[in-house]
């Protein structure tokens, strides 16, 4: 099923989050108070908006509560940041992302509520996008432009199985280089130990395959 996404803010790290998860499938809400921004990407999503995100009514009237995850990419705004994280939590986002520019800002954004707090590089867009579009996907690291990383939970159908019975390298194209039970540490997996419900696993994979992946 794919996910509605909305994206506060379109600076460089807001507009490439949003131009991926549109690219990636998702139905994608982008808003910014800036007319002329919005106007020029407006076919890069589906559908654009103009609103001031440091308004409390504004925000509110975007209509957040349909939203699977809100992205409030607004690192260089506090106002508008807390503001716009504070609603979506109030009106029941399940998933609510905010970008940060300053440790502090990062403090700020928790106790207003955010799920998860980035600060991401320039080119961090392509990567929160693939991590946010999949429900196993916890990290993503690229290793050149055909190969990734990936750490992620098992798969259901996994459960209960090793590696020896789910051959992954043949009917996934992948490679499991580590795993670990919870929160314990990383170790190299026997491929007759079977997952679990709390494994997770670090994987490597071409690009080709990352959405047969997840």
């Amino acid at each position: 099923m794919e996910k509605s996404v909305a994206v506060l803010g379109l600076g460089k790290y807001g507009r490439s989050v949003a131009e991926n998860l549109y690219r990636l499938g998702a139905d994608v809400l982008a808003v910014d108070n800036n007319e002329s921004l919005i106007a020029e990407f407006a076919d890069k999503c589906t559908a654009a908006v103009c609103a001031n995100l440091a308004n409390e009514d504004e925000v509110a009237g975007l209509g957040l509560q349909n939203m699977d995850i809100v992205v409030c990419a607004m690192g260089g705004n506090l106002a508008a940041s807390i503001m716009s994280v504070a609603v979506a939590k109030e009106l029941g986002v399940p998933l609510v992302v905010a970008k940060c520019s300053t440790p502090r800002m990062a403090s700020l954004l928790k106790k207003v509520g955010a799920d998860k707090v980035l600060d991401p590089e320039g080119q961090g867009g392509h990567r929160s996008a693939r991590i946010l579009m999949s429900s196993m996907f916890r990290d993503f690291f690229e290793i050149d432009s055909n190969m990734y990383m990936i750490e992620m939970s098992v798969k259901t159908e996994w459960i209960g199985k090793c590696l020896l019975e789910l051959d992954l390298r043949r009917t996934m194209h992948l490679n499991v280089i580590a795993v670990k039970e919870g929160n314990g540490l990383w170790h190299f997996v026997e491929p007759k130990t079977r997952f679990t419900s709390k494994t997770q696993v670090l994987i490597v994979a071409e690009k080709q395959y990352l959405n047969k992946i997840g």
